[in-house]
């Protein structure tokens, strides 16, 4: 052990201080491989890419409701109990389009619970037709016109239009009053236009339409028992049958009269 010590350490010779460090020497800047550096542009390209696509995401609009009957969500939902001959024939449940056709839907929704003043409380199915039912809604004249005015209940269908509009621009693919739907209706597409004349007002000539009889107040509806296509161009769909399509089949196995206004008796 001490000789070993004697050659590391001679013994009686001091110890020489340590040479001073040198100063440290600068490293030469690491090259990033050429795939690094495409791979660092690559990615600071990407990121305010990606960015911007969320802002875009967060910025654009929910999708606007469905016009379509076939795709439209029931908002609310609305009933009729049905007599026949005055026996209780059942109830009909409506569900109601009110994203769809909110105009069509609250005229239905009010006139089916009469909060407005008039309803279709004790009124009745007027037609029968081979694919739907017609009820007859409220008159525009007499006890129910006067009920009308005095609540304030609107007895026309220039609100309603705007709805059918918007469903017959939507494109909707196939027939719109299939199969268990409910359509008010706001137009009589067999109603011939209006004649006009020329006619003399405070020394002004002017040309003036004639009437032609009462057009749709829209309150009528239909039932829809299968497709019906003839309906598209006159009602406009507010909803259809969730329960009670067994009452609408009683309605229409009622029987009824052949229409003979066309008869010489007449006229």
């Amino acid at each position: 052990m001490n000789s070993l010590i004697h050659v590391l350490f001679p013994l009686g010779q001091p110890l020489a201080p340590p040479p001073p460090p040198s100063p440290p020497q600068p490293l030469p800047p690491a090259k990033t491989p050429p795939l690094l550096r495409r791979a660092a542009l690559t990615l600071a390209l990407s990121l305010p890419f990606q960015s911007s696509l969320a802002s875009i995401a967060l910025a654009a609009p929910s999708p606007s409701p469905s016009l379509c009957p076939s795709s439209a969500t029931i908002t609310s939902k609305a009933f009729l109990d049905v007599s026949i001959d005055g026996a209780l024939a059942g109830r009909i449940t409506i569900g109601l389009f009110g994203d769809a056709a909110p105009a069509a839907a609250a005229r239905f929704a009010a006139l089916a619970s009469g909060s407005g003043g008039i309803s279709y409380r004790r009124k009745e199915f007027l037609k029968i037709a081979p694919t739907y039912i017609q009820h007859a809604g409220i008159r525009s004249y007499g006890a129910d016109a006067d009920l009308a005015r005095r609540s304030g209940a609107d007895l026309a269908t220039e609100g309603l239009i705007s709805d059918w509009e918007a469903a017959a621009a939507a494109g909707c693919a196939g027939v719109r009053s299939a199969a268990e739907t409910v359509g008010i209706v706001v137009r009589d597409p067999a109603r011939p236009s209006p004649a006009t004349r020329i006619v003399a007002r405070n020394g002004r000539i002017v040309v003036e339409e004639e009437e032609n009889g009462g057009g749709p107040n829209g309150t009528e509806f239909v039932i829809a028992r299968k497709d019906s296509p003839e309906l598209d161009a006159a009602a406009v769909v507010v909803g259809k049958v969730v329960a009670g399509m067994d009452v609408v089949d009683k309605i229409a196995g009622v029987s009824s009269v052949r229409d003979n206004s066309s008869s010489p008796y007449f006229k």
